[in-house]
């Protein structure tokens, strides 16, 4: 019975990607200019290839996983796939699985510029040299890089520009952006039933609708300790999620990223692809600001339904 209702989920997925691919290549042979013609096939092509890296990602993570729960073993599931078992030791103990968590092709995080104030302290002013991407956000996403690459992935980064406008309907997107920058986020943020970011006249802060509870950042009471947002957001065109992170203060951003250094394989097998929210609590060393130690301080709370 359960393979029946795979062979019939695979059916139903296969029929519609190869009724679209026919589509499309029709439509492509039919281009009376050759010029447009070659155009609109490279685009195709590049297309395919990425779409093609990212299923042999889920494949393998999924052989990995197979594997591991014991669900069948090497020569059952070359059997099943029809590949030898040699091939299956070597798709199955490639990169680790718990990769997906990030992405499942070439990473792009997407990190907001802010004006700075001109100010040097003690009154004194400097000029302004336009928008800039601030310090802690540059050393969180190096650090988010490192991490990466160290499980296999292809990552780069991206400016959001004043105002926010930043494109979310893409694969594999990490965005590190305060809903104060952005006031598309903070619209996407507002749809969490469980977390959400406040402000008052002391500041931003975080609160757990579920518990009543209020995190406000320990950095404001001179600390050197921030909290941050965590989670998987839905994306505006219904078709996937991306990945956010946003601390109270840039320097929580960089905790998410030391926390994920210990727990991604956790996170990963708890959650896979789906949504969720949570929030880090970290300190920091003042003079680097390099995080010293991170840890989760609320569930991972799942919207309904998802």
């Amino acid at each position: 019975m359960e393979q029946e209702r795979l062979d019939a989920a695979s059916s139903s997925l296969q029929g519609p990607i190869d009724a679209a691919f026919d589509i499309t290549l029709s439509q492509l042979k039919e281009l009376p200019d050759p010029l447009e013609r070659a155009k609109a096939a490279h685009s195709l092509v590049s297309r395919v290839q990425d779409y093609g890296s990212e299923f042999q990602a889920v494949r393998n993570e999924a052989m990995n996983e197979a594997l591991r729960v014991g669900k069948v073993n090497s020569t059952q599931l070359a059997g099943e796939l029809g590949i030898s078992k040699g091939r299956v030791s070597q798709l199955a103990k490639g990169a680790p699985p718990e990769r997906l968590f990030l992405g499942s092709g070439k990473v792009i995080v997407a990190l907001a510029e802010k004006l700075e104030d001109g100010s040097l302290g003690n009154g004194r002013s400097k000029r302004v040299q336009g928008p800039v991407i601030a310090t802690e956000d540059v050393q969180t996403y190096e650090r988010l890089r490192e991490l990466a690459e160290e499980v296999g992935l292809e990552i780069t980064f991206e400016r959001i520009p004043l105002g926010g406008n930043v494109r979310l309907n893409r694969n594999n997107l990490v965005v590190i952006c305060g809903p104060r920058l952005s006031p598309l986020i903070e619209q996407i943020l507002e749809g969490d039933p469980h977390l959400r970011f406040d402000k008052d006249q002391e500041g931003w802060f975080l609160t757990d609708r579920n518990t009543g509870a209020i995190y406000r950042s320990p950095m404001d009471r001179g600390e050197n300790s921030d909290i941050a947002y965590f989670s998987r957001l839905p994306r505006p065109d219904g078709q996937g999620t991306f990945l956010y992170i946003a601390g109270i203060h840039a320097r929580g951003s960089g905790g998410v990223i030391h926390w994920l250094n210990q727990e991604l394989a956790n996170a990963h097998r708890e959650l896979k692809a789906k949504r969720f929210s949570t929030l880090i609590s970290s300190t920091f060393d003042p003079d680097t600001l390099e995080i010293t130690s991170s840890e989760r301080i609320t569930p991972f709370y799942r919207p309904e339904g998802a």
